[in-house]
């Protein structure tokens, strides 16, 4: 057999397989045919245990970078009760967290196709309550009886770079003034904290209709 060692990667030359069973037993590795159809057959020297670590890594780390996007459906009804509302708001969350898409759909019955913009209201207010999470890829919709919209979840490396400006912002506005300069640096800290104020207030009202 030709004999390769897959710890220099150097070939031992082609040697008979007693004496390649006795180098394997000597430096403790195993003996391991890779190519049984060429002439001499292949065999390396290794460490077979670590060898199928390594792959079996190797496959879970494709298998990572290459999540299957799924897509979750969510009903509702456009005269729900705000604790339906908010359960159904949990699992749209958690699905949105596992990284799926969610299909919203609001079911209408008999005349409430006459008023719609139920509909659309509790869509918009799901919608606004995980914008941080989220975004619209398909605007509502009416498809016969049915209004239909699909969020998909932010990118996690985008909405860990929000969140982290975010604490930045807030840790450099409410670190003290060092020294002497806390009087002149104070009257800024306020005015930079004024706008972030006037934020929190435009949210409320905007998920609040």
């Amino acid at each position: 057999m030709r004999l390769f060692d897959d710890t220099t990667q150097e070939s031992l030359g082609i040697v008979p397989i007693e004496r390649a069973r006795q180098i394997a037993l000597e430096r403790e590795l195993d003996l391991v045919e890779v190519a049984p159809q060429a002439s001499p057959p292949v065999c390396r020297l290794m460490d077979y245990g670590r060898f199928k670590f390594e792959a079996l890594k190797r496959e879970k780390d494709s298998r990572r970078e290459h999540n299957v996007i799924r897509l979750k459906e969510m009903k509702l009804r456009p005269k729900i009760s705000e604790h339906d509302f908010q359960t159904k708001f949990g699992y749209v969350k958690h699905f949105l967290g596992d990284g799926d898409k969610v299909k919203l759909t609001i079911m209408f019955r008999g005349r409430e196709m006459v008023h719609q913009e139920y509909g659309r209201r509790l869509l918009d207010r799901m919608a606004n309550e995980l914008k941080d999470i989220a975004v619209v890829e398909r605007m509502p919709l009416v498809e016969g009886r049915n209004m239909i919209m699909i969020l998909s979840p932010l990118a996690k490396k985008q909405a860990k770079g929000h969140h982290t400006d975010a604490a930045r912002a807030t840790t450099r506005a409410a670190r003290p003034a060092a020294g002497g300069e806390g009087d002149e640096r104070q009257p800024a800290v306020q005015a930079a904290a004024a706008p972030t104020n006037g934020r929190a207030g435009s949210d409320a009202e905007d998920q609040n209709p």
